[in-house]
């Protein structure tokens, strides 16, 4: 028996691995398996692009199936964007847009046989410090440097800048929080199926399609929605409401 379960345990693998080493500065760097991936999600999101493109540019007052489908998609992002950001809106709808599909390709993308690239933090701190930098980059389009003291120093007077250190902290902890949420939840469902196909592969046949329907449809969709409306959140907050 156990035996057994050291021959399954072999089949196990979950890990990033080096797929085609490139020599940069003197040293190895690896094309890994998360490179790949987000190449294949890239791809995918591209020729969709495209092929969409090329379709409403000759849509018809009477849509088929593929324009619907595209009409819908493009309604549903501005309309999560503008519900989220109001005024602030037109300015962001197309990177909203843009993170909302390469997440939401990217965390279901195991459906394809491939290994998540936000199961890799690299792909998912990436994600956050882009985040990051759009919300102190209209910190101080929309704000003046007196505001931004006040509400750094808030909520005490400026005078007393006690809080202060307190707030850059929590400033700094945006990216972390926002890349390790979506990272351990994709993580955590990609080494789960790992386990039940490294350890049941004798019987794993069918039913673990119901695991995957939760793990990269439902979990993988749910945390593209909340990884998006903190942006949109973040970011509203930031532009204050000042024209």
């Amino acid at each position: 028996m156990n035996q057994a379960i050291l021959l399954s345990a072999e089949n196990i693998d979950f890990m990033i691995h080096g797929i085609i080493p490139v020599e940069f500065l003197g040293q190895t760097v690896w094309i890994t398996t998360s490179h790949a991936c987000i190449l294949i999600v890239m791809a995918i999101l591209i020729v969709f692009a495209v092929v969409a493109n090329r379709k409403l540019k000759k849509a018809t007052e009477v849509p088929d199936a593929f324009q619907n489908i595209i009409e819908l998609i493009i309604e549903s992002l501005e309309g999560m964007v503008r519900g989220s950001m109001d005024k602030w809106a037109p300015g962001f709808i197309n990177y909203i847009g843009t993170i909302f599909l390469f997440i939401l390709i990217s965390n279901i993308s195991g459906l394809l046989g491939l290994r998540p690239p936000t199961a890799d933090y690299g792909t998912t701190l990436c994600l956050g410090l882009i985040t990051f930098s759009l919300i102190h980059i209209n910190t101080l389009r929309h704000n003046s440097l007196k505001q931004i003291w006040i509400d750094k120093c808030s909520p005490l007077p400026p005078w007393l800048p006690v809080w202060l250190p307190i707030n850059i902290i929590s400033d700094i902890a945006v990216p972390i929080s926002l890349s390790l949420r979506l990272f351990a939840n994709i993580l955590s469902g990609t080494v789960i199926m790992s386990l039940i196909y490294g350890l049941l592969q004798i019987i794993a046949i069918g039913w673990p399609g119901i695991l995957h329907i939760y793990f990269d449809l439902f979990s993988g969709a749910i945390q593209t929605y909340v990884f998006c409306m903190l942006t949109m959140t973040y970011i509203a907050n930031a532009c204050g409401d000042t024209e």
